[in-house]
């Protein structure tokens, strides 16, 4: 019995090293990265889907938008709309992955998305070397938006915008979701998760999410190795609150059923310590998830453009001062 248990320990391990969780990395970078109409291309050759929002005159500003988990570069087509009639001129585009980008559904590690937004940046700035920009990420993108800040290689931006950034890190889940995410991840990375029987809600807005549900850019089913880099990306994300540095506007939903509270706050208190004066945190009271696609968005928008304006705390909704309760700064 003793031999029998030990070769099934083996055995056991052996399986699990043939099935790690894999990641999808760009090929070499021999091409030089270019904004085309309705395209960027990367410095790998990769060709990611762009869409962009100009107002008719001028931009006064301009928003570089990052889409989250399983979304696309679509999920900013409501924003993107107010904030052009306003002056500010908008982008985003499919990152690797995700909508109509190559490789869909595999997951190409933090740095190819580091990399990217990087050179794109770099593009627009070229573009209006004049006007301020701005990065805007939700919830992966945000992530992903923190964690290039944290790079040596500084991103020249006026100020970084997060809608409820994705925060999970695993130091702040419980051992049985880490458990289980390392043994799916090193037995059955193939495996595709829908979330059907996970009863939250990702917004108040149900006729916008009904049609993501319709949407067949918006992925419904995702491979568990997917899952595990997201997951990678929220701890380096998490860790990295004190290299979030310059102006920032962070925004939460007291409502999100996506990422926990426990979490979020405590990467908010973090920031706060470092230099509370260059950060604005807005909590908003009927805020999900989607907060730029909720019910209450334009709320939302407002206090963008507000801040993007007047570079100020103080925002028209007030979700500042609410912020400054929860958070007792």
């Amino acid at each position: 019995m003793k031999y029998r248990n030990t070769f099934f320990v083996i055995l056991l391990a052996l399986n699990l090293n043939g099935c790690m969780p894999m990641t999808y990395p760009p090929g070499a970078k021999d091409q030089v990265a270019q904004l085309g109409e309705n395209m960027f291309l990367t410095a790998d050759g990769t060709h990611l889907p762009l869409r962009h929002w100009l107002p008719k005159t001028e931009p006064v500003a301009v928003i570089i938008a990052l889409h989250g988990f399983n979304d696309y570069s679509h999920f900013f087509d409501p924003p993107a709309e107010y904030f052009s009639k306003v002056g500010i001129a908008c982008f985003a585009y499919d990152q690797r992955g995700f909508g109509a980008a190559p490789q869909r559904g595999l997951w190409p590690g933090k740095e190819a998305y580091i990399n990217d937004v990087q050179d794109f940046v770099r593009l627009v700035k070229q573009h209006y070397p004049q006007r301020p920009i701005y990065l805007l990420g939700e919830s992966m993108g945000g992530a992903i938006i923190i964690a290039a800040m944290g790079q040596r290689k500084v991103l020249e931006v006026a100020g970084v915008i997060l809608a409820a950034p994705a925060l999970w890190a695993r130091s702040t889940m419980p051992w049985y979701q880490t458990g289980l995410l390392w043994t799916l991840a090193h037995s059955v990375p193939w495996l595709t998760l829908t979330g059907k029987g996970v009863h939250v809600m990702a917004s108040d807005n149900i006729d916008m999410l009904r049609a993501m549900g319709r949407d067949p850019w918006i992925i419904k089913a995702t491979r568990v190795e997917t899952i595990y880099g997201l997951t990678d990306l929220m701890d380096s994300a998490f860790d990295s609150a004190a290299s979030l540095s310059g102006n920032s506007l962070i925004m939460y939903g007291e409502k999100d059923e996506i990422i926990p509270k426990e979490p979020t706050y405590a990467f908010l208190k973090q920031v706060l310590e470092t230099d509370a004066t260059a950060k604005t945190v807005a909590i908003y009271p009927k805020g999900y998830h989607m907060l730029l696609r909720d019910l209450q968005a334009p709320t939302t928008w407002k206090d963008i453009v507000a801040w993007i304006n007047a570079n100020s705390r103080e925002l028209p909704s007030g979700a500042d001062n609410r912020a400054r309760q929860l958070l007792n700064y």
